[in-house]
């Protein structure tokens, strides 16, 4: 036979092999499912302090896009050992990882910061569950929190901190997280400028742009009232967090302003500066403390070409969730 028609040939019967296995793959479905309820905990945020592992900063303006965080397991000789890369849905597991230095020993110093030394994101791949968690660190440097999540799927964890290092900077290192059980794929909510959550309706202001730093201002009202006495959370009035879909990279932002400077108030306005790495689609997540309770709005952002159109939150099963 012909060189050109031996080559055509193998192409083709390898064309077909790989063809009938992705239909069985099809067929069988995944093992593991997307989608877990969200919990929240909060320590979102960007304004004037911006984070070397973020990839919002309210310090990038013009066109130079920050770095996009949560996308390396690894970074500046620090790397995050998830113990637990797998997990049951519906079932509480304690989720555990430690977070290692370049002589590969757990790390057991770090700054707090927003009251908390670690603050750790859970999300699913489609966006739709989000969990902010705030994890307990034993002696020997390994960090645990039981965790329940309804929803199959493939998650993506990231752990948020900074090391009691001189000179050392912020880091978000992510690893990936697999929840066995029954998949169901749920498409991401429009973007839209208004998110109700537990009874509390938020408005978003503002875009989202790549490479330059935007104001962002989220309205907290309930029943038709502005809601001016919010409560301070975590060192501050509301904590948002920016993950872009696709590769899930992360945008870790901070409040403008905070409780007790003089100048901002309790509500109902929260204001953030943000900047897009790139331009795609982003979900926001918004905490915030009133009554008590912490609650957590979304929206879906689209960066660059037209303005960013904010999204109404998912359903609250699937928005958010805090754990301490």
């Amino acid at each position: 036979m012909h060189a050109g028609l031996k080559i055509t040939a193998f192409a083709a019967a390898l064309a077909a092999t790989f063809g009938t296995a992705y239909g069985v793959g099809q067929g069988i479905g995944p093992v593991v499912d997307d989608e877990p309820p969200a919990r929240h905990d909060a320590h979102p945020g960007g304004s004037d302090s911006g984070h070397s592992g973020d990839s919002g900063h309210s310090g990038h303006s013009g066109h130079e896009s920050p770095p996009a965080g949560g996308l390396q397991i690894s970074e500046n000789g620090y790397t995050l050992d998830l113990r637990t890369p797998r997990i049951t849905a519906g079932r509480t597991a304690d989720l555990r990882f430690v977070v290692r230095g370049e002589d590969g020993r757990a790390v057991t110093a770090f700054r707090r910061e927003h009251d908390k030394e670690l603050h750790l994101i859970v999300a699913s791949r489609d966006l739709t569950t989000y969990r902010h968690l705030h994890p307990r660190r034993a002696a020997d440097g390994t960090w645990s929190i039981p965790v329940s999540l309804p929803r199959a799927g493939g998650y993506r964890v990231f752990a948020d901190f900074t090391p009691e290092k001189k000179s050392a900077e912020n880091l978000t290192l992510g690893a990936d997280l697999a929840v066995a059980g029954t998949y169901t794929p749920r498409n991401l909510p429009a973007p839209r400028t208004t998110a109700t959550t537990d009874g509390y309706e938020v408005k978003l202001g503002g875009a989202l742009r790549p490479g330059a730093a935007r104001e962002l201002k989220l309205t907290v009202s309930r029943g038709g009232r502005p809601v001016t006495d919010l409560q301070p959370y975590l060192g501050a009035y509301g904590h948002l967090v920016a993950l872009r879909s696709g590769d899930l990279a992360y945008l870790h932002v901070h409040p403008n302003g905070e409780p007790g400077d003089g100048t901002t108030a309790a509500g109902p306005d929260i204001s953030f500066t943000a900047t897009a790495p790139s331009s795609g689609t982003y979900r926001l997540f918004l905490d915030f403390k009133h009554g008590g309770e912490v609650h957590t709005a979304a929206f879906t952002v689209r960066a660059g070409g037209a303005a960013a159109a904010p999204v109404a939150g998912a359903p609250h099963e699937s928005s958010a969730g805090h754990g301490h």
